[in-house]
């Protein structure tokens, strides 16, 4: 009777391959994060931080010079688009990191069904406000809109921060 798996001399022995493979990348990555790694980590892991520093920079200085150009309702509208916005930077942050820690099963176990309600949650509010600012102070509406446009700004000032340390310190 012919058999399917060829005889050997080996008992059961398979060829894996060599017995001392070359470290491929993963490997590599696999080690953890080496020490020359260390700065450039602790840099973009302040890019939230800095981008929320901008916000509220930008948020002051445009709200001033919405005042200045273009009247107090146009300024009021602006500033609460600001907060508005900041407010769901702030929500969506959480909303994600959450996420992340559910997947990766991280820090302290959160419920799967409370992280997106509170993601959905976020838009119900924002919405409300939305419409309080609208029915209140329908001058405001373009400043508003644009006040929602607050982390924009707010990452192009930290992107063009990154290029000046990338180009001028070398980091």
């Amino acid at each position: 009777m012919d058999s399917a798996v060829p005889a050997s001399d080996d008992s059961g022995a398979t060829d894996l391959g060599p017995t001392n493979p070359k470290p491929t990348d993963q490997a590599a990555t696999n080690r953890g994060p080496s020490p020359e790694d260390a700065p450039a980590d602790d840099f973009y892991s302040g890019a939230v931080g800095r981008i929320r520093v901008c916000m509220v920079g930008l948020a002051l200085v445009l709200s001033a010079v919405a005042w200045w150009k273009f009247g107090r309702g146009s300024a009021l509208g602006f500033a609460l688009g600001c907060a508005i916005a900041y407010l769901n930077f702030h929500w969506l942050k959480r909303g994600v990191s959450g996420l992340a820690d559910r997947v990766t099963n991280a820090g302290k176990p959160q419920s799967g069904s409370g992280i997106v309600a509170r993601f959905l949650l976020r838009y119900v509010l924002l919405g409300a406000a939305a419409y309080v600012i609208l029915t209140s102070f329908p001058a405001s509406l373009r400043g508003l809109f644009a006040g929602l446009c607050l982390p924009v700004g707010a990452i192009a000032c930290e992107a063009v921060y990154e290029l000046y340390v990338a180009v001028f310190r070398g980091s």
